[in-house]
């Protein structure tokens, strides 16, 4: 009975994305207020329903109900409870449900919290949500229905993917479709103000909370694939530049060139065309990794799906918004007014210069991904481009973006004078040139460039900081004075320099793990020992255990550090009884920001058991970098002017008003 009430409640909540598409619309168009008005309700039954289905769906996963062809496929009875509930997701008709839930979520939130929106704006907002939300509610119903029967329903289910069977698989998913699907929002903003001939700076201001919102759920969901790939597939990598990873970062980039350009429309009324573009853009990356995902055309650990023809129904939606958006925007874009002018040498200049390379970047990285696909269509021929074109396109694209980081901010709006803001960064130069210096002392026989890629991610995370301690004045005023400046500044100034401190962490996490990482690779028999950047790890035998749902073979490992302490690693080897696929449980060890990290390989003729080892250097700090992105979106959300809906004043300082006039 609930498995038929969560279908009906599917079905009633496409029903009602058809009306939330039509009437609200009309409404719009005809100027009655109560018609715009039907979107709000309907978006928030809509959300309901889907809801409802999303936890009929989860209940036949918990009470192990193989009467659905779903729950069966990937499934089983003797699954910890937790991978029942993830499994849910972990599957393209569960996944698929979960990416609806979360469409209707933003809809709903869109009604809630846009009360400072005009109505004619929201009205069609709403009724392009009920676009979206109706295409893919068709695409769920027809191609891949999560309530599809077994008749007679089987006594065991045949479990989930061994690799998904993993407390990372609990939140990425959720969190990267957080990221997917919020810049929906953005996208329909873009769409409705297309629509109704209002874009402005009041538009941007409405824009970039959800562009925020969005952007900090995929940078999070982004690194936590990357973590869950580093510590479960047992490769040893962090990035593989795996087409499916290039999927989300695609939207990633152009997101954040959005979120950048948003800010230049609403201070400067200026590149109106151009973010509203980057809005389109960025939601149709995020339609096209949906596409690559389950439509089949490419093979990866990620991918959800082989049935092509789910991949041509996604591709038919494609066409339908990221055609149809186009052409909207080639009729509207003539007709927009130019913005503000401002010179070359201006904070807006540096924003500029920053989205010429994300989005030259993100161009690079789809040319990368789609090209092999291209060939295989025209010729036949199966080629890969991997790491090497990545590494050689993409990091010299990053580069100079990079370098300007800690200058725009310090840069005035419209006009400015370059000299100042370079004066200002004098000492962090000096303290990027000193990491540069010592770094050459202390190694040997590492390339020259890797130095300099240390003293880059220094002057980013020194220099991301420089705004805040200029404003606050830092050293030249008294301690009461700076530390009333530091408290009226505006959050979003601290959620931007977080962000970017972030940034160098990362870049210092990922130069140093690329360059000074070590590794070994050994057959050991019992007894025998395999060393590593001064670890000795000591090899004592295997031992067989039994879990849930699988049994493995753990090697126990005695490992001594360079200083004599001595602790032990059990990486595994385990086999799950339901497919019978084996999957590699790697053994980490944290040291500070470094880790060793533990892989089994297989067991030789003789006996021997292949370990393979890596010391990585600072390896932790490119997730900590991305822990540092996400706080610093949080905080910048807080901020009295991102919050949606809210359209009271509040009392600020003198230090803060100052500020605001600054930045």
């Amino acid at each position: 009975m609930i498995n038929e009430l969560g279908h009906f409640a599917l079905v009633l909540a496409f029903a009602l994305s058809l009306v939330q598409s039509v009437v609200p619309l009309a409404g719009a168009r005809l100027g009655n207020q109560k018609l715009m008005a039907v979107g709000s309700s309907v978006s928030t039954g809509m959300f309901v329903f889907t809801l409802l289905a999303f936890a009929s769906l989860t209940s036949a996963y918990v009470t192990s109900d193989f009467s659905l062809e779903n729950v069966w496929a990937n499934s089983h009875s003797a699954k910890p409870m937790l991978y029942k509930v993830t499994g849910v997701w972990g599957n393209h008709e569960g996944s698929m449900l979960l990416w609806v839930l979360i469409l209707a979520f933003f809809g709903a939130l869109v009604a809630w919290f846009g009360s400072n929106i005009p109505a004619q704006l929201k009205a069609n907002v709403l009724a392009v949500q009920g676009w979206i939300a109706a295409a893919f509610f068709l695409f769920i119903l027809l191609t891949s229905n999560p309530f599809a029967r077994l008749s007679p329903a089987p006594f065991e289910g045949n479990d989930l993917n061994p690799v998904l069977q993993d407390i990372g698989l609990a939140i990425h998913p959720p969190m990267l479709y957080l990221g997917y699907v919020g810049f929906s929002v953005t996208f329909s903003f873009a769409v409705a103000a297309m629509i109704s001939g209002r874009i402005d700076a009041a538009w941007a201001r409405w824009v970039r909370p959800w562009a925020l919102t969005a952007w900090l759920f995929l940078t999070a969901g982004i690194a936590m694939g990357s973590y869950w790939a580093y510590y479960e597939l047992g490769w040893g990598g962090w990035w593989f530049w795996d087409p499916v990873e290039n999927a989300s970062f695609i939207p990633w980039l152009v997101g954040t060139a959005l979120l950048h350009s948003a800010l230049v429309m609403e201070k400067r009324e200026a590149l109106k065309i151009w973010t509203i573009l980057l809005a389109i853009i960025t939601f149709s990356m995020s339609l096209l990794g949906t596409f690559l995902v389950r439509s089949g055309v490419l093979t990866s650990v990620h991918a959800f799906a082989n049935d092509p023809e789910r991949g041509v129904f996604i591709l038919m939606i494609l066409m339908l918004f990221i055609g149809g958006s186009l052409t909207l925007f080639a009729v509207r874009a003539p007709l927009l007014k130019a913005g503000g002018l401002f010179q070359p040498i201006s904070r807006e200049g540096a924003l500029v210069f920053n989205n010429v390379f994300l989005t030259t970047a993100a161009a690079t990285v789809l040319v990368g991904t789609l090209y092999p696909l291209v060939v295989e269509a025209l010729s036949g021929a199966k080629i890969s481009v991997g790491a090497p074109f990545f590494n050689i396109t993409f990091g010299p694209l990053m580069i100079p973006l990079l370098m300007l980081v800690p200058i725009g901010p310090l840069l005035s709006w419209k006009r400015a004078d370059l000299y100042p803001a370079l004066q200002r960064l004098f000492w962090v130069a000096g303290l990027a040139l000193l990491a540069v210096i010592v770094t050459l002392a202390l190694t040997s026989g590492e390339p020259v460039l890797a130095s300099l890629g240390i003293g880059l991610a220094v002057w980013v995370m020194i220099g991301s900081l420089a705004e805040i301690w200029t404003r606050a004045g830092i050293g030249k005023a008294s301690a009461a004075s700076t530390f009333s400046r530091l408290t009226g500044l505006p959050r979003s100034m601290w959620g931007t320099a977080l962000g970017h401190f972030g940034l160098g962490v990362i870049l210092l996490g990922v130069v140093t793990v690329s360059v000074f990482e070590q590794e070994s690779v050994a057959e050991v028999a019992p007894g025998e020992t395999i060393g590593i950047a001064g670890y000795e790890i000591a090899f004592q035998g295997m031992t067989p255990v039994t879990g849930p749902n699988y049994t493995e073979t753990v090697a126990n490992l005695s490992v001594t550090n360079p200083s004599g302490g001595v602790f032990a690693l059990k990486p595994a080897k385990r086999v799950y009884q339901a497919r019978g696929m084996p999957t590699t449980e790697a053994a980490i060890r944290t040291i500070g920001f470094s880790q060793l990290y533990i892989s089994l390989g297989d067991v030789s003729a003789d006996g021997k058991l292949v370990i393979r080892a890596w010391w990585k250097p600072l390896v932790t700090l490119i997730w900590i970098g991305a822990i540092f992105m996400v706080a610093g979106g949080m905080i910048s959300l807080t901020d009295r002017r991102l919050r949606v809906g809210i359209a009271r004043r509040a009392r600020r300082t003198v230090a803060g008003k100052q500020a605001d006039a600054l930045s």
